[in-house]
């Protein structure tokens, strides 16, 4: 007969240490969030081979004191929570007190540690569920903790680590996640006796660029939102700095890095109409919130949290996300002094953030004519302030102010001014910076798309009667399609901007189609629709699915590659691309323009050397 008998203590800690220690990566990150909690400013990390031989963490924290040793290598004692309260706010990284014990009982592990006020450190060794007695060490204030051997005593686990280096990148990818979270703390890595990183001390985006690179940071935006006591800030990299994989996503909330699949879906919705399916996006972005509005014990590993609205979480993140997203081409994110000193670790940046945002600079191109050369250049090119320009109906408009060629209005396009067209296709400008090359069908297709969203959004869509309808041959699925339509009083076509009637079986007539898509082929466009329609039925395609369809029909009225563009209609486009939101990528995620600086013109034709 089977009886229940209980486990001994050391089985019992081999099973936790199954679930907290699954690989040397996972006991680096352990003995690192210790070291942050402890309030440490320095922090060094020393491994070999990969962390499975050893794994050092030196750190200045606070140090354990000597009659606490004996209970830091045991289960269940900690000094971060004390009540089911205070589990229910944890502010502090490590709270459940088990991972160094769960460490130590797979490993040789030896603890030194001395406090501030102490004479001495002192010191405690454990082999497996061997601890040995506290003895006198010579130590500065701090702590260092040394694991050798992990799995030693638990072979068939041993087994499944893989080889040095991927154990090493498993850990390089935890030191990395620890770094970006705590620009305030100086933090060393060294494998097998070489220094691989030294970050000191410095400003959130200078050690986004030392770990995550300058080009990051460059093609980044800031993004620093606050409402309702959430407050979200970071950098999301612009659409077109994509990746193929997700390996530069970061995401922490109050500090600790998770994996959350409610923030994750905010996130993969804020630039899904920015970028292309296939890609990822990059960012480092810190959620910050009541600690009493979050449940940080899900799982030992702690990388999984449970929000108590998360719903609110998902709005906040999306629309603030969304917002810096939409930021139109050029506008500038330039800080003051005063800001660019806010530091949000420190005890004042904590409980101020909507009143000292953490904002980070980035470019802004602005066109510098010289006074001599560009205005006279520029008022020839139009002839004068009559000179028609290209807008969204294709008809011709005067949108160019009268002091066109004044070196204010210079100075207030980014994007620069147009010099010329090459193959119907790509429209030349010249701004401060240098070329600027712009995908003409992509960028109008853009505006259009931002356009019918706004209007869609306001049920403005205005609707243009055909002054001769357009009738076509139909299949019997689209005609019953507008038939359903006018018996459900035709709302869906109309706020869409279409009047479509029914001729006969066979045959449907386009009588009216959104005025800013007069120009488009109406037939084409209707069928577009009506298969919309006809697929996922109208409450989806106002839902759901209208993005997609939006999309199409701006496909259908963006200027088309091929045609001859006036250097006005070029310049009007440029301006519209300008005060457009996302204007920088079309809706499938492609970007629209590209800048060449004079320095990369100058090293293509070797100037200067």
């Amino acid at each position: 007969m089977v009886t229940i008998r209980l486990l001994p203590d050391q089985l019992i800690s081999q099973i936790a240490a199954g679930e907290v220690v699954e690989r040397p990566a996972s006991a680096l990150k352990e003995l690192l969030e210790n070291s942050l909690d402890a309030g440490s400013t320095d922090i060094q990390v020393s491994l070999l081979q990969g962390g499975i031989k050893q794994m050092r963490v030196t750190d200045n924290g606070a140090g354990v004191a000597k009659e606490d040793l004996m209970l830091a290598l045991t289960r269940h004692a900690t000094s971060k929570i004390a009540s089911l309260e205070d589990l229910e706010s944890v502010a502090s990284l490590g709270f459940r007190g088990e991972a160094l014990a769960s460490i130590a009982s797979i490993s040789r592990t030896q603890l030194l540690s001395r406090q501030v006020d102490s004479k001495h450190a002192w010191r405690i060794a454990s082999e497996g569920s061997d601890i040995s007695a506290i003895e006198p060490a010579a130590l500065d204030a701090g702590t260092v903790i040394e694991v050798s051997d992990l799995y030693f005593n638990t072979p068939a686990r041993r087994k499944f680590l893989k080889t040095e280096a991927t154990e090493f990148g498993h850990c390089e990818e935890m030191f990395t996640r620890i770094a970006l979270s705590r620009p305030d703390v100086g933090l060393m890595l060294q494998h097998n006796g070489r220094a691989l990183s030294r970050l000191t001390i410095g400003q959130p985006e200078r050690r986004f660029s030392e770990v995550l690179g300058s080009e990051f940071v460059a093609e980044s935006i800031s993004v620093d939102e606050s409402a309702a006591g959430l407050r979200l800030w970071g950098m999301a990299a612009k659409p077109t700095f994509n990746r193929n994989s997700r390996d530069t996503q970061y995401v922490y909330v109050n500090g600790r890095f998770v994996r959350d699949k409610v923030i994750a879906h905010a996130i993969r919705q804020a630039y899904q109409d920015v970028l292309h399916h296939d890609r990822h996006p990059a960012f480092v972005l810190f959620l910050e919130l009541d600690p009493n509005l979050v449940d940080v014990n899900v799982h030992p590993a702690k990388t999984e949290v449970r929000f108590r609205d998360s719903q609110s979480i998902h709005r906040f993140i999306f629309h603030s996300l969304n917002k810096a997203l939409a930021i139109p081409t050029g506008v500038s994110n330039a800080v003051t002094a005063n800001q660019a000193q806010y530091n949000p670790f420190s005890p004042q940046g904590a409980n101020t953030a909507s009143a000292n945002p953490v904002l980070y600079p980035t470019h802004q191109s602005q066109i510098n004519l010289s006074a001599h050369e560009g205005p006279s250049f520029y008022q020839s090119m139009f002839g004068g302030n009559q000179s028609q320009v290209f807008n969204t109906t294709s008809s011709p408009v005067n949108l160019l102010p009268d002091d066109l060629a004044s070196k204010e209005t210079l100075h207030d396009c980014p994007l620069g001014f147009a010099v010329g067209q090459i193959h119907g296709v790509y429209v030349l400008a010249q701004n401060k910076e240098g070329l600027v090359v712009v995908d003409m069908h992509a960028a109008h297709e853009r505006i259009m798309y931002e356009k019918l969203k706004n209007a869609l959004d306001n049920q403005t869509v205005q609707m243009q009667p055909l002054l001769l309808p357009v009738s076509f041959n139909a299949d019997k699925l689209e005609v019953a399609t507008v038939h359903e339509a006018l018996a459900s009083n035709h709302a869906t076509l109309q706020q869409l901007g279409f009047d479509i009637a029914i001729l006969s079986p066979t045959t449907l007539a386009v009588r009216a189609v959104p005025t800013m898509l007069q120009d488009a082929d109406a037939v084409t466009l209707a069928r577009d629709v009506l298969r919309d329609l006809r697929e996922y039925g109208a409450s989806r395609v106002l839902t759901e699915r209208r993005n997609e369809l939006l999309g199409t029909m701006a496909c259908h009225a963006a200027v088309r590659a091929n045609r001859s563009l006036t250097i006005p209609e070029m310049n009007a486009l440029l301006r519209d691309m300008e005060a457009t939101e996302r204007s920088g990528q079309c809706n499938h995620g492609r970007p629209t323009w590209f800048q060449v600086s004079m320095t990369d013109l100058d090293k293509m034709f070797m100037r200067g050397k």
